[in-house]
């Protein structure tokens, strides 16, 4: 069963994690110059986010954004599972448990800057009572 239980909710907390990286002024300048529109395309349920860094901005939905450079697909739980530090991406995109488009070596070069955020998301889902999501 899926860990999320509407889009609603894949906005809430997956988008929500980009959101609180939004808010951090130092990574901000760190993603700006990577160029990188990133589209996340969750399926279980269905949810959509593009995350254009030199911006600063956040879109959901489908068809709402700039034209992504670099394109993800998975479950939202691969992605809930992600944030918590139990998804490693390399590894993830080599078992097919995560799909991409475009030039992935650029997204890879910002990754280590998600890691910073894997502690505001544990503790986003604490305050929020998702013991299942935490659990995931």
């Amino acid at each position: 069963m899926a860990a999320f239980q509407n889009e609603a909710e894949v906005y809430e907390y997956l988008g929500g994690v980009f959101r609180l990286g939004m808010e951090d002024a130092a990574l901000v300048e760190k993603l700006k110059p990577s160029g990188v529109v990133l589209r996340i395309t969750y399926t279980d349920p269905d949810a959509v986010l593009t995350v254009d860094m030199p911006n600063s901005e956040i879109h959901e939905g489908a068809g709402n954004g700039p034209e992504p450079n670099v394109e993800l697909f998975m479950s939202a739980d691969t992605g809930n599972r992600f944030w918590l530090g139990k998804v490693v991406l390399p590894v993830a995109l080599a078992k097919g448990q995560v799909r991409a488009k475009g030039p992935v070596a650029t997204l890879l070069k910002v990754l280590p800057l998600a890691k910073g955020l894997f502690g505001p998301y544990k503790a986003m889902l604490e305050e929020k009572g998702r013991s299942d999501l935490l659990a995931a």
